[in-house]
């Protein structure tokens, strides 16, 4: 029509999940964006998932589909335990592991390890529908450093750990070896549980394939499980370790009468049935985890798993 004016441009933020899969989200409202010593840190607002956190240019979490990956890293893991007191979530900043595991009631002390201040900073500001007022929660102790020095040194013992970390390139690689996960198995009780995410077996196959066996090379029982997340764009692994504990021995009832049994509510995921199907492996992820694969050890990087700065860069054009 003459005389109307421009069509303002529609706004992306992608993420590039390898140089030929990513994805995007639209109509973007910057909230706060932070450059820490380690990593730039970004909170905007999106139409399809509310406040969104993102890290390097990866998408970490969101206010409505949080609890996709949340809900089985910690409850899976918590539900089997026969009674956790006692936590430690490395990683985790933007408070959604700490909230979940608070919602135990039995949880007497959730220790969370974070590297960096600032994503604990912007997430009490702009993600409390996310931590829901955890850090403020007086179970809740913070170690702000190294979680790799914290692990190795420490003679505290947990019921649960957690990895929430970031994905596995430069620095971070360290948190996926043997020798990482061998700490972490000194600071687990007897018959204590630990849960981490393993990447994508639709892109990042290979890596999914070496982490799962630095797992096993240290943990007599692991069970991975998959859930698909909305804000990574992609099916997710997840996987869950322990010398004793094994998920895949609780029938579905038996996961509800713990639910209700220790008071837990709230939940939007997790339940007996949803217990069983997390741990169900399609064939093609039988026979990824079926093959050859060598453990990551120290000083190890993963060739698969690229920084997004290194990666193509990506132009979204709507048509019209």
């Amino acid at each position: 029509m003459r005389g109307a004016p421009p069509t303002q441009a529609t706004r992306y933020v992608a993420e590039r999940l390898n140089a030929d899969f990513g994805f995007y989200l639209r109509d973007t409202r910057l909230l706060a964006r932070r450059q820490s010593a380690w990593q730039a840190i970004e909170v905007f607002e999106n139409p399809q998932f509310g406040r969104v956190m993102r890290i390097d240019g990866c998408f970490m979490t969101s206010e409505r589909d949080e609890f996709f990956y949340h809900e089985p890293m910690v409850h899976l893991p918590a539900i089997t335990h026969p009674d956790v007191r006692s936590a430690l979530v490395v990683g985790g900043g933007d408070g959604g592991a700490a909230e979940e595991l608070l919602k135990l009631p039995g949880m007497e002390r959730v220790v969370l390890a974070e590297l960096d201040s600032e994503v604990i900073a912007m997430a009490r500001e702009w993600l409390g529908a996310i931590h829901h007022g955890a850090f403020d929660d007086p179970r809740l102790e913070l170690r702000l450093g190294d979680a790799r020095a914290f692990i190795g040194q420490t003679g505290e013992r947990f019921d649960q750990i957690i990895l929430d970390l970031t994905d596995p390139f430069g620095p971070a690689v360290e948190l996926y070896t043997v020798e990482f996960y061998a700490a972490c198995r000194r600071a687990l009780h007897p018959g204590g549980v630990l849960s981490l995410h393993l990447g994508s077996p639709v892109h990042l196959p290979h890596s999914l394939g070496r982490i799962a066996a630095s797992v096993r090379a240290v943990f007599p029982i692991f069970r991975p499980y998959l859930q698909y997340v909305p804000l990574y764009g992609t099916l997710w692994c997840m996987g869950m370790a322990s010398d004793t504990t094994d998920p895949a021995l609780l029938t579905a009832t038996e996961v509800d009468t713990r639910i209700a049994a220790r008071g837990l509510t709230g939940l939007q995921l997790y339940n007996g049935a949803m217990h069983h199907a997390l741990l169900a492996q399609p064939n093609f992820m039988r026979d990824l985890l079926a093959r050859p694969a060598l453990a990551l050890h120290s000083g190890d990087v993963l060739d698969e798993v690229r920084d997004p700065a290194q990666l193509p860069e990506v132009m979204v054009s709507a048509a019209g």
